[in-house]
Formats: C-alpha cells, sequence, structure tokens
C-alpha cells in the first residue's frame, strides 16, 4: 500500500513540475501554445515519475536479494 501511495505522489509531483514547465515554454509563444504545453509536459512528467519510481524499486530489490544471498 505505502509503494501505491510513493508512486502516486511521485507522479503527480513530476507532472505538475512538467505541465508548469510545458506551460511556461508554451506561453512564451500563445495561449494555445501554454495549453498545449501545458498538458504534454504534465504526461512527460507522468511517465518520468513513473519510470523512476519503477528503477527505484528495482534497485531496492536487487540490493534486498543481494543481502539475503
Amino acid at each position: 500500500m505505502k509503494d501505491a501511495v510513493t508512486r502516486a505522489v511521485n507522479r503527480a509531483k513530476y507532472a505538475a513540475i512538467g505541465a508548469a514547465l510545458g506551460a511556461g515554454i508554451g506561453g512564451l509563444v500563445s495561449r494555445n501554445a501554454a495549453s498545449t504545453g501545458g498538458a504534454v509536459g504534465a504526461l512527460a512528467g507522468a511517465f518520468v515519475g513513473e519510470t523512476s519510481v519503477g528503477a527505484k524499486s528495482a534497485y531496492a530489490k536487487l540490493t534486498d536479494r543481494a543481502a539475503e544471498e
């Protein structure tokens, strides 16, 4: 349960950061680009958040397995 909550929080955190960056960069062009940039940035941020948590979990599993052997 704790892992699921941690994964969701990390995904949301990175999605928010990605949305802000995408909207900021898109806002330099136009309002439509800001909206699109925010959406694309949120998707990219959520993907990064999901994969970084997965990589950390995989590393933890490997180190736990090595410690057991």
